[in-house]
């Protein structure tokens, strides 16, 4: 019996258009009221998607054509978040590629593409932003053609349906040339080149749990598909943890996913998605099964961390003056809570009650943790990001990445000689004709700390960085991240005009006039190697004599803005970020070493 239902995610490039396009399918299929508000970019749910326009988390969605349900799951397009896409696609049966008209499959989709097809899925191509086209829309599809072949595609996958169109315009079209003014064509497509889920409802439950949430009523949910059975609310079932150990529970919660709502029903069968609630213990890969005749699916891999920093209390002079959850307590529960539903998170105690080793996938997976954090309230001290190293066949071994950029022509030779500063090896270069370079490196996780801001300043904000974990290799030689040493405060008090103006030939300041400072915050970079302590509290000693000129007329350089992602790539091993909700400080680890008054 063919089940009236379609499993499909949709993946692309990092800004390709996959949420809007998203936004335009919910619209057309009746998901809203005609006088219903819909905010944009409905699938970006939380504040700091919608600022920085990327998905982090994969959600799910549900819309209904033609009586046939077509349960849709965003993916993230950052390898940060590459542990989400690979558990989302074992959940479906079919993936939508989106792919922008004028740049085609850019790094990120190969890194996407490749988990697809691995897993057997037969992409639908969709040619998106062909109103705002430059070069002939079928080049992409001979650049996704490549690409498949390039990744081991198979026949089948080679021969995949393709359609042109726009997310933002609503509209889809089999060729460039036809009219259309709706996304019919896609919808027809995706019923058409998508199989039914395959499953039977009658055998025993199986559900393997593929992404985790959690809600302060009802605790963990587990969120997956229902590969073979029935799963009712209230009856008993069977975990199948990773150990093989079981643990039986009633189920107490069942919803199903209706437009961008989850929807409380009373059972489900095989080939849907279900968010359920009733097992505490349930993690990423184990299977919700009988409790009579437990039958566990294959356990999936998650992504393990490559990166670690330490989590700990504020103890600077302005400690608990911004924040409203300081205590060591507050910040563990925190932490803790987030271990919930962030399964690329890792969170160990350490010798002190104040001090946490909180390991990710990368600095943006853990700066998005560190943002979070501060826009509720909490007020943390963080240390440098450190790679994760292995031992491996009796040798130290640390992560290597697979890096790939896209950046201007005339930015290539400074970016690739920085890279060989970090022991990067080059393994592909290609130009695209029209004053882009793709360039392809496999770098040392430890390379990558601190590049990006790099990264963004040789290329002038033009660039496109993307990389994904490979392998752990023997460690390469030492790599030095920053050349220039820092400039330090000497005093606690408020930064004057008058000092920044006489210290402003020793290199440039992180703060401005009036910001207050204390002994061993790090406001600026020095223009030497070595770190420099200065007192930029002086203030100018009043005579009764008027100099000519007047100070009125001297500026001072605008200060270096350090953004949370900047300050975590800049910090040495010896220094720490102070967060609150207000501030991102730079501060010496051990402030006890500064001079000044004593």
């Amino acid at each position: 019996m063919s089940l009236p239902i379609r499993n499909i995610a949709i993946i692309a490039h990092v800004d390709h258009g996959k949420t809007t396009l998203v936004d335009a399918l919910l619209q057309q299929s009746g998901t809203f009221r005609e006088n219903e508000e819909v905010p944009i970019c409905v699938m970006d749910s939380n504040d700091l998607e919608r600022e920085r326009g990327i998905t982090i988390l994969s959600k799910n969605t549900a819309v209904r054509y033609n009586d046939i349900l077509i349960n849709i799951v965003d993916t993230p397009g950052h390898a940060d978040f590459g542990g989400e896409v690979e558990r989302v696609l074992g959940m479906v049966d079919g993936c939508l590629l989106i792919v922008d008209a004028n740049e085609g499959p850019m790094p990120q989709t190969r890194f996407v593409l490749k988990k697809a097809l691995e897993k057997g899925l037969r992409p639908i191509v969709f040619v998106n932003k062909i109103d705002r086209v430059r070069l002939d829309p079928h080049v992409a599809i001979d650049k996704v053609l490549d690409l498949f072949i390039e990744l081991g595609a198979d026949d089948d996958q080679c021969d995949f349906p393709y359609l042109f169109g726009s997310g933002l315009g609503g509209f889809a079209k089999d060729q460039p040339e036809d009219e259309s003014d709706n996304l019919i064509p896609l919808f027809n497509s995706i019923l058409r080149h998508v199989p039914p889920p395959v499953g039977d409802p009658e055998k025993p439950l199986q559900l393997q749990v593929t992404t985790l949430d959690y809600s302060e009523y009802l605790g963990r949910i587990v969120i997956g598909r229902i590969n073979n059975g029935t799963i009712k609310i209230g009856q008993q079932y069977a975990l199948v943890k990773e150990d093989g150990k079981i643990i039986k529970n009633k189920i107490s919660k069942l919803m199903g996913f209706e437009g961008l709502n989850r929807v409380d029903i009373e059972s489900c069968s095989a080939g849907n998605l279900v968010a359920v609630a009733g097992f505490a213990d349930a993690n990423i890969g184990e299977t919700i099964t009988c409790a009579d005749d437990p039958q566990a699916l294959p356990m999936i891999k998650v992504d393990e961390p490559t990166l670690q920093m330490t989590f700990m209390v504020n103890d600077s002079p302005f400690a608990g003056k911004e924040g409203k959850f300081v205590t060591s307590r507050q910040v563990r529960d925190r932490l803790m809570r987030e271990l919930q539903t962030n399964v690329a998170l890792r969170v160990d105690e350490t010798d002190s009650p104040d001090r946490f080793a909180v390991a990710g996938r990368g600095e943006l997976h853990l700066g998005i943790l560190i943002e979070t954090m501060r826009r509720e309230g909490y007020e943390f001290q963080v240390s440098q990001p450190q790679v994760i190293y292995r031992e491996l066949a009796g040798k130290k071994c640390e992560p290597f990445e697979l890096l790939a950029l896209d950046l201007p022509d005339e930015a290539v030779g400074s970016v690739i000689e920085k890279l060989g500063t970090r022991k990067a090896e080059m393994q592909n270069m290609e130009a695209n004709g029209l004053g882009r370079t793709v360039l392809e490196f496999v770098v040392p996780a430890r390379g990558l700390i601190g590049f990006r801001g790099d990264f963004i300043r040789l290329t002038r904000g033009e660039g496109i960085m993307n990389h994904s974990f490979v392998d752990y290799r023997p460690i390469v030689g030492e790599i030095q991240a920053r050349y220039n040493g820092v400039i330090m405060s000497v005093e606690e008090g408020t930064a004057t005009f008058y000092s920044l103006m006489n210290a402003e030939d020793r290199g440039f300041f992180f703060i401005k006039p009036s910001t207050k400072v204390y002994k061993g915050m790090i406001i600026g970079e020095h223009n030497r190697p070595q770190d420099l302590e200065i007192n930029v509290c002086k203030s100018k000693q009043l005579t009764n004599h008027r100099a000519s000129g007047g100070e009125e007329t001297v500026q001072l350089k605008a200060p270096q803005e350090m953004s949370l992602e900047r300050a975590l790539e800049y910090i040495g091993s010896d220094e720490l970020l102070e967060i609150t909700p207000l501030s991102v400080r730079l501060r010496k680890m051990d402030r006890k070493k500064v001079a000044g008054k004593r």
